[in-house]
């Protein structure tokens, strides 16, 4: 993260499955990546964009940060518990100090996005 800053968000039943898999597939150990390249280092920004290109996808690594933000405010997701998703500082210095993130609210919407992302939500 930016600045050393520890990011807190929990994971979705499914992505936690996927780490899960990734660890099946990579190892146990404490490796610096979940992910490694081939040569067992760490993806870079140009792979992922690599990616998106080879695959005829017309978005930048950045869009998909931009694109969760659009989606939790189109879904009615509190401002609040949206920006501390993506590790955004909102407010004054002293509302900042006493500021603590509801984990509950984060936890069922990070569910709520993974269902998105998958195709898996219910349809209203």
């Amino acid at each position: 993260m930016k600045g050393n800053k520890e990011h807190v968000v929990p994971l979705s039943a499914r992505a936690a499955w996927t780490l899960k898999m990734a660890k099946t597939k990579y190892g146990d150990d404490e490796a610096e990546a979940v992910f490694p390249t081939a040569r067992g280092r760490m993806l870079r920004n140009a792979a992922f964009v690599s990616l998106l290109r080879d695959n005829d996808i017309a978005a930048v690594p950045h869009g998909f940060r931009s694109s969760f933000r659009d989606w939790a405010a189109l879904n009615g997701w509190e401002r609040d518990v949206a920006e501390a998703a993506l590790v955004h500082s909102v407010g004054s210095a002293t509302e900042l100090a006493y500021k603590r993130t509801d984990l509950a609210k984060l936890r069922k919407m990070m569910e709520a996005w993974a269902r998105f992302c998958t195709g898996t939500e219910e349809r209203r």
